[in-house]
């Protein structure tokens, strides 16, 4: 490979040489058969992958069906029995109100004892090699690849997105964290080389990362597949278990995706109990967060508070990605042309509820007009229906809420910021089915329109700016555009939020990033939406309300182990022996001596570093004097 560049350099030398000078190039870099050679082993190494072993599984005919019949939900008295609520999870479907079924509560009991089967788990697959945890995440991406109908199917079901959204966010980004881990996940974590410093410049230095355990995990229902393979995927390539308390409200497809995971263990060769999936509520999450070596948590910022705070019970290491409430800010001389249909799926994919989707958009003026006319456009004529509708899946661009009650809570934010002089270019009108608050709870279809919303005079109304709308997480499919003249009306807008996940900016590549860097959030994407997330090697976390730490990356990955600090002599044969002075009994000369060697090696001149070495010698010759006279007086 390095044939390539060197190769390239002389020719671009010999073209471009000033005054006529003519470079040799070595004629047998020119040649035609070891370019031809070179090209083809690049080839075969692009074709050339492992054998990975197939998993298959099928799908039960309830979740293979467009349109399956119809389950008699249970009766509100049984819905209502207070124990039956704490021993069961009813799971619908958000886009249809159709019942799916129940799922079976894991009791703190029963986790604690999940844990201590994936502890066993985890202390074999510690002694596992990297090829066999690559192996097993091949197997995964596989897999996932081969399985990719049946997964979007039953993410569009249990979290009512159509079939591409599910595509778009449970697929690739699925694949791509795989990928990233196969290709350098090792390299990341094996030990790294540290500087010993100044005084120990006869000792090497360097940090190993070792597995915690076993891992916790408490994800959200908006993506249950990758929400539940993400945090997987770090944890089996860096030796650990893993236990993963899914949503009550994804727990549904939860029994399908735990199918394919199984399998794939078992294809690996690696423990049963090495990756489990737990259902419930809020006591199987506090029962995990008490028995794991660390949690993550993916959800709201008034439940993460929860679990920081019972974490804190068991000093349970917690890493907290919350709630966010993201700027996509479109700078003067940004293409609208090409920047509107991006701008569109950062607020409605998934319909909106995204952790990383953009709700306050800021546009500077000279664009207002057009931006809203072409966004307004689209969002009007934008489809939306139950994503499985039997006729193909096709003619829906934008499904379901999830979480019952969620349409009447948007319309809310709404109506308060109308009243505050917001006008509305598209949506912005709860659906007829939903004008009776009784509706509002389980079994009934959960939809919002593509919503737009303008704040134009935001700068001259300041109480605008404590709207709900702007306050709150909207976690729906809502743009709130606000206009700006200048950079600091912009930072001022942008900045002004208690969430800071991530940000987006378009514009001029110098002017973007200038911009950029004063945002204050965890990621920026410029001149795209949310790319920080498709390039895994990036941490992935906020800041703010948003919460702390990172679960994506070289960060996350060296997160999910515990960090060994190692120093070691650089040479055999010298070893650090204690000075006589400072051993005990401390010789009268032990603090002159030890400050001297301070000023030798930290003092700021040469003056200095004189003086202590001149002090030095002095400690060292007063030293051998006492010694000297010492051993004569005894003789």
């Amino acid at each position: 490979m390095l044939l390539l560049p060197l190769s390239l350099a002389g020719l671009a030398l010999s073209v471009w040489a000033p005054g006529g000078l003519t470079l040799a190039v070595p004629t047998w870099l020119l040649s035609a058969p070891l370019w031809g050679g070179v090209l083809l082993l690049l080839l075969l190494r692009c074709l050339y992958h492992p054998s990975v072993p197939a998993v298959r599984i099928a799908l039960e005919p309830s979740e293979a069906c467009d349109m399956p019949p119809r389950m008699a939900p249970p009766s509100a008295k049984e819905l209502a029995d207070p124990v039956r609520k704490q021993s069961t999870v009813d799971c619908w479907d958000p886009a249809t109100g159709h019942y799916l079924g129940a799922e079976r509560v894991c009791s703190p009991d029963e986790v604690k004892e999940r844990v201590r089967r994936a502890r066993a788990a985890q202390q074999e697959w510690a002694k596992s090699s990297f090829d066999q945890r690559r192996q097993l995440l091949r197997i995964l991406s596989r897999c996932t690849l081969e399985h990719a109908d049946a997964i979007c199917r039953v993410s569009a079901r249990d979290s009512g997105k159509p079939m591409l959204d599910a595509a778009m966010g449970e697929l690739i980004t699925t694949l791509e964290k795989n990928a990233w881990l196969i290709s350098e996940g090792e390299g990341w974590l094996a030990p790294e080389s540290r500087s010993p410093g100044r005084m120990f410049f006869l000792k090497k230095a360097w940090v190993e990362w070792h597995p915690r355990g076993v891992l916790g995990a408490i994800v959200p229902w908006n993506y249950p597949f990758h929400n539940v393979l993400n945090p997987i995927a770090a944890a089996v390539l860096s030796g650990n278990a893993i236990v993963i308390k899914v949503s009550e409200h994804a727990a549904w497809s939860s029994r399908f995706y735990s199918k394919l995971i199984d399998a794939c263990l078992v294809a690996a060769g690696a423990p049963a109990d090495l990756v489990q999936l737990v259902t419930g509520y809020a006591a199987t999450g506090e029962a995990l967060t008490e028995t794991c070596d660390k949690m993550t948590f993916v959800g709201s910022t008034k439940v993460g508070k929860l679990v920081m705070k019972h974490a804190a019970e068991s000093l349970t290491e917690v890493v907290l990605e919350l709630g966010g409430k993201d700027p996509l800010v479109l700078l003067p001389g940004t293409h609208l042309s090409s920047v509107v249909p991006t701008c569109l799926r950062a607020a409605f994919q998934s319909s909106g509820q995204n952790c990383i989707g953009a709700e306050r958009y800021l546009v500077h003026a000279s664009l207002w007009d057009d931006f809203v006319a072409r966004a307004g456009a689209v969002a009007r004529v934008m489809r939306q229906a139950p994503p499985l509708n039997g006729e193909g899946n096709t003619g829906v661009d934008m499904g379901a809420l999830v979480l019952p009650g969620e349409a009447r809570r948007i319309q809310k934010l709404i109506d308060e910021a109308v009243s505050a002089g917001a006008t509305l270019v598209a949506g912005g009108v709860l659906p007829a089915d939903h004008t009776d608050q009784a509706k509002d709870g389980p079994g009934v279809p959960q939809f919002y329109p593509p919503t737009i919303v303008l704040l134009p005079s935001i700068l001259s109304e300041p109480s605008q700016r404590n709207l709900g709308l702007l306050r709150d997480e909207v976690f729906g499919p809502v743009i709130t555009a606000m206009r700006f003249e200048t950079d600091e009306e912009l930072l001022d807008l942008a900045n002004g939020c208690d969430f800071a996940l991530g940000s987006n900016i378009f514009g001029d590549d110098a002017h973007a990033a200038r911009v950029g860097s004063q945002l204050q959030a965890g990621m920026l994407a410029c001149n795209d939406y949310a790319t920080t997330y498709m390039c895994q090697s990036l941490p992935f976390g906020g800041l703010k309300q948003s919460g702390f730490g990172k679960f994506a990356g070289v960060e996350g990955l060296r997160g999910c182990c515990t960090t060994k600090s190692v120093v070691a002599d650089r040479f055999s044969l010298a070893r650090t022996v204690m000075p006589p002075v400072v051993q005990y009994p401390v010789h009268d000369v032990g603090y002159p001596f030890f400050k001297a060697i301070l000023g030798l090696f930290y003092a700021h001149s040469l003056a200095g570093k004189a003086a202590a070495l001149r002090e030095l010698l002095t400690c060292l010759t007063l030293t051998l004097t006492l010694t000297l006279t010492l051993t004569l007086t005894l003789t």
